[in-house]
């Protein structure tokens, strides 16, 4: 988002994370050897993912919008930062690190906006919001939102929240959370780490000025293709259709959904990629496309977890949350085709506790970063039954899926 500094006033509509409008820019980038650089500083990959390219976008095409920013006119921000400049009336421009690390333009070292990176993006430094940790006195929503004064304590990443909220606060805990798209989040520890295979190296957090790091692996399309089921297809009036629906469709399916819908993200990051359903019969039916739908997601979610295992981080063990995660018969494909214990937490909705929980560190309402802990829950765990030789049989068939609409 960018807007008008004295008004608030946004110059173009917001620019959401799925959208690939930047998708040849980004080509053209990698092509003239620039990858290497941006993974280097920002833990990050070439993709019209982040909202780098998308600031970029916004001051080339928006008439005057490049002479205003660099007048010091315009404000950038992802979301959160709009909503605080928002609620303080303007008193506060400022993101938290977490959700500056993934804009192309922050140093993951050095948690601040990086030069060479501005320069490359031709973005103004003084369109940007100030970096604060994660626990930090961001400002003050005003009383007329609210009717009184309300300090603002606490911000983070959706993901980064989610990873807290599960009290992953260890390195090698992982979490995965299951909304529009899903999100493999493990904590790498005190030290950013370089992937090899196409993962991304993120902010966990920043507390006390003392950073945390994570690997992530980053699907565009999981709750969405249920979406996708109801809304296009019609073939579910409600989300929670999709579980009784698929229940009785056995793995040996011949149909394979790959839901390349807006691309494929982590490990592939093929925004060119198409969606595509493979192995339809005259029996194919609705049951098939649920089931197909849902397995998909458990599919790409191994994908991630290969890509970890192969980076040297093995998973013990997989937090699972989101709205998703009410679907217990996905979980079950999930632990199936993974191989790895699924724990599903008690409230769907975690990355709140994380937010909340950060907002009451600064406060004073909790101690030590440890105390996450005793907030947290699982309700249900899920095994895998699968035998390692049909589980390996079905995986093959949906790689050999995926290289078809790639």
């Amino acid at each position: 988002m960018v807007w008008e500094r004295e008004t608030g006033k946004p110059i173009y509509n917001a620019i959401v994370w799925q959208d690939r409008r930047t998708a040849d820019h980004c080509a053209e980038l990698k092509a003239s050897g620039h990858e290497p650089l941006i993974q280097e500083k920002t833990g990050l990959l070439l993709d019209p993912y982040f909202s780098g390219t998308k600031l970029q976008w916004i001051l080339n095409e928006v008439p005057d919008a490049r002479a205003r920013a660099e007048r010091g006119e315009l404000c950038f921000g992802t979301i959160d930062s709009f909503l605080l400049w928002r609620l303080t009336q303007g008193k506060s421009h400022a993101t938290d690190a977490t959700n500056a690390s993934r804009t192309l333009l922050m140093n993951l070292r050095t948690s601040s906006w990086d030069p060479e990176l501005l320069a490359l993006f031709e973005v103004p430094e003084q369109v940007l919001p100030e970096i604060k940790d994660n626990a930090a006195e961001f400002g003050i929503a005003d009383a007329h939102w609210f009717g009184a004064p309300i300090p603002i304590h606490g911000m983070i990443g959706d993901q980064q929240g989610a990873l807290l909220g599960q009290a992953c606060i260890e390195k090698g805990n992982a979490k995965s959370t299951y909304g529009t798209g899903c999100f493999v989040l493990l904590n790498a520890g005190e030290e950013p780490l370089q992937s090899k295979n196409r993962l991304l190296s993120t902010l966990a957090w920043r507390i006390d000025g003392q950073a945390s790091y994570a690997l992530e692996g980053s699907i565009f399309m999981a709750g969405a293709i249920v979406q996708w089921l109801r809304d296009k297809l019609g073939i579910i009036k409600t989300a929670s259709e999709s579980e009784s629906l698929a229940q009785n469709v056995p793995w040996s399916q011949s149909e394979i959904l790959v839901p390349a819908f807006t691309g494929l993200g982590a490990p592939y990051w093929d925004p060119h990629a198409r969606a595509a359903i493979l192995g339809m019969t005259r029996d194919t039916g609705k049951p098939q496309l649920a089931a197909a739908a849902l397995r998909s997601v458990a599919y790409q979610t191994q994908d991630l977890l290969l890509a970890m295992r192969e980076d040297g981080q093995p998973l013990e063990g997989l937090n699972v949350d989101g709205g998703m995660t009410e679907n217990a018969w996905f979980l079950q494909a999930l632990a199936d085709i993974t191989a790895t214990p699924v724990r599903r937490a008690v409230s769907a909705e975690i990355s709140i506790r994380g937010a909340v929980f950060l907002a009451g560190l600064q406060a004073g309402i909790f101690s030590a970063f440890t105390d996450i802990k005793t907030l947290v829950a699982h309700d249900k765990s899920f095994s895998g039954e699968l035998s390692q030789a049909d589980r390996e049989s079905y995986y093959q068939r949906w790689l050999e899926a995926v290289a078809k609409v790639r």
